[in-house]
């Protein structure tokens, strides 16, 4: 992309979080060891998928490619979010941040689809149970894949060089831990009219519109476990959806809190938290979410320690 003589300012100056200088080290030890947890639980779960032909089923194929986002996701913006916290005047430059706009957006919008994508597999093995095999076949996940890869690419590029014919101003202090769009547009000296509105399109494409079918596909789900009443396929429903619907609760809640609620009570620290909820907290709790309360991942850990304690012997 070809940055153009839009902008008088060459770098921008991240205020980070909202905390004191003496907290620094308390919270730099903390965000690490969330990074940290989120960067490696991830990667279990994608070596213990890759390894545990078991594991090789539509479900654990998303799942594969959320924990993947979930790692780059977080990349985007915890290693520059640390090393503020650790200096409080390094700024970034309008080329990258620039760039942290647009993979910041593309592994939202990315984890998005993927979400809805594994909430639609929960709703054809429960409802469509005997058509299962067909319906998700190998093939229809992978398009289901490569489509989430190919919107998500088109928005963050969409917004990124809308982004890119702004002009910004003398102020160049941005006041968040990475370069949000919205806290840009506030800085920008052009009309952002257009902006505005390719974000609240886009954002119902990429956030209202895939938590919608979420929401579908979980209805009918309640409603075929409704019409056979038993505790065993209550059970099964529950095991099955309730840690896809944990997460979903977590990420849904904080983008549509942060971007589609009205701002009137929410302040510039609120807006950080539900940041923070999102871009860290959600990642990392991902693998506990899908890992500890599932009997396959249990196994397939279980395996992989096993083998790997009778080649140390």
């Amino acid at each position: 992309m070809r940055l153009k003589n839009h902008s008088s300012v060459s770098e921008f100056l991240l205020l980070g979080l909202p905390i004191r200088p003496e907290q620094g080290g308390i919270f730099f030890s903390l965000f690490l060891a969330m990074y940290l947890t989120t960067v490696l639980g991830n990667l279990l779960i994608i070596l213990l998928i890759r390894l545990d032909s078991h594991l090789h089923t539509p479900m654990y194929f998303f799942l594969s490619h959320l924990a993947f986002t979930d790692i780059s996701f977080s990349s985007v913006t915890v290693p520059k979010m640390l090393t503020k916290v650790q200096n409080q005047h390094i700024p970034i430059t309008y080329k990258g941040c620039v760039s942290q706009t647009y993979f910041f957006i593309f592994f939202a919008d990315l984890d998005s689809f993927l979400i809805t994508s594994m909430a639609y597999d929960r709703y054809i093995a429960i409802c469509h149970p005997l058509h299962y095999s067909t319906i998700m076949s190998q093939s229809r996940c992978t398009m289901l894949v490569a489509v989430s890869w190919v919107i998500a690419f088109a928005c963050a590029l969409l917004h990124t060089l809308l982004l890119d014919q702004l002009s910004f101003c003398a102020d160049h202090t941005v006041p968040h831990f990475f370069c949000d769009l919205g806290a840009l547009l506030k800085l920008s000296c052009s009309d952002t009219s257009i902006n505005q509105l390719v974000i609240f399109t886009a954002g119902l494409a990429a956030i209202m519109l895939p938590f919608l079918c979420i929401l579908i596909s979980y209805g009918h789900i309640g409603f075929t476990i409704i019409q056979v009443p038993t505790t065993k396929g209550i059970c099964k429903a529950l095991s099955t959806c309730g840690s896809h619907l944990s997460v979903v609760a977590l990420y849904y809640g904080s983008i549509i809190g942060l971007y589609f609620l009205p701002p009137s009570n929410s302040t510039i620290d609120d807006n950080i938290f539900a940041s923070v909820m999102y871009t860290v907290v959600t990642p990392m709790l991902n693998p506990f979410i899908y890992s500890l309360r599932n009997k396959d991942m249990k196994g397939a850990l279980k395996k992989l320690l096993s083998k790997k304690t009778e080649f140390s012997n």
